[in-house]
Formats: C-alpha cells, sequence, structure tokens
C-alpha cells in the first residue's frame, strides 16, 4: 500500500472547494500525512487593467482571498487532527503547483476539478488538467460540482473516467490533437 507522507491541496475559494479541502484532509487523517494548503495569486490576469487601478488595493484584496480559501483547509485539516501549513504563491497556478509539489517532496497531489468538457475544456483549459499532465507526483483530482449525487462519483481517476456523451468525446480527442499537434499543451 502506497502511504503519503506529504500531501498538498491547492485550493482557489471557489463554490464547492471546500470539498476537495475536506476530502484532502480526510486522505491525510488515514495516512497519518501532513496537509500543504496552496493558493496561487495569479497576478497576471491583471495585467491589462489600468496600473492606477491595478495595484491600488488589488494586493490586499488578492491576499485576502487567499487567507479565506486557506482558512477551508485549516478547518477541514483541524477536524481531523491534521497537521496543515498553508502557502500562498504568485504566478501561473499549474506550474507554482507543479513546482511547490515536486520542491517540497510531495507525495500527493488533491485537487478540484469543474468537470468541464466538450467546448468548454477546449477554449477555457483546465489548470488540473495542466498539473496532470506536468506533474511527476501523482494527482487525485475531485469533481467539485454536481450536486448531492456527485458523492458517489467524487474521485476522478484521470485517463480511466469516459467522457459522458459522444460530443465531448469527440471535443476531448480535438482537444488533444490541438494540444500535440504544435508541441504545446
Amino acid at each position: 500500500m502506497v502511504l503519503y507522507d506529504r500531501i498538498i491541496v491547492p485550493i482557489d475559494g471557489s463554490a464547492g472547494s471546500e470539498r476537495v479541502a475536506v476530502h484532502a484532509a480526510a486522505l491525510a487523517a488515514v495516512h497519518d500525512a501532513e496537509l500543504h494548503g496552496v493558493y496561487v495569486v495569479n497576478a497576471g490576469s491583471f495585467a491589462g487593467l489600468p496600473m492606477e487601478s491595478s495595484w491600488e488595493g488589488l494586493d490586499d484584496m488578492l491576499r485576502a482571498d487567499a487567507e479565506s480559501a486557506l482558512d477551508k483547509v485549516e478547518r477541514a485539516a483541524d477536524s481531523q487532527g491534521v497537521p496543515v501549513e498553508t502557502h500562498v504563491l504568485e504566478g501561473t497556478p499549474s506550474r507554482e503547483i507543479v513546482e511547490f509539489a515536486e520542491r517540497g517532496e510531495c507525495d500527493l497531489i488533491v485537487m478540484g476539478t469543474h468537470g468541464r468538457g466538450g467546448i468548454d475544456r477546449l477554449l477555457l483549459g483546465s489548470v488540473a488538467e495542466k498539473v496532470v499532465r506536468a506533474s511527476k507526483v501523482p494527482v487525485l483530482t475531485v469533481r467539485i460540482e454536481g450536486g448531492d449525487d456527485a458523492d458517489e462519483h467524487a474521485v476522478e481517476v484521470p485517463g480511466e473516467t469516459a467522457p459522458e456523451t459522444p460530443a465531448e468525446a469527440e471535443a476531448d480527442a480535438a482537444a488533444d490533437s490541438t494540444a500535440t499537434a504544435d508541441g504545446g499543451e
């Protein structure tokens, strides 16, 4: 049986992200592991704003969002009696998550996925998907949408879940070929 000593849970504070924190904390409790909550401030997404509106109070707002999201991880860890550390990083979310996990010698990344498929996935991309593709550390994704019946199917194993509809399968195939046709992701 694989044992995990250090589990990272990247969290973005979105609706449903508490579900990911609870899942990661429960897993950490079972494995007697330490939990690392990570929030990545993607300051690059505000680069297009005029300078006077960009930075005036923006940093404080982003930090407050980070602390609010990381509180969910702390509460989940406390409820399970799991040691927890929280970290606020800056940069591109997928890159920072992968680098933190590898640099911190983490054994597992537990992160949420919005379960997008088809054209949404093609156009919007996914931090979780980018992490799965780039990480040497195993990644466990937890679907954070779907309501009450999602509890039965909360954990996805990347690459083993078939698309729900033929249209999604077609869009997924197009996204994969697009991602590899130009050598990028």
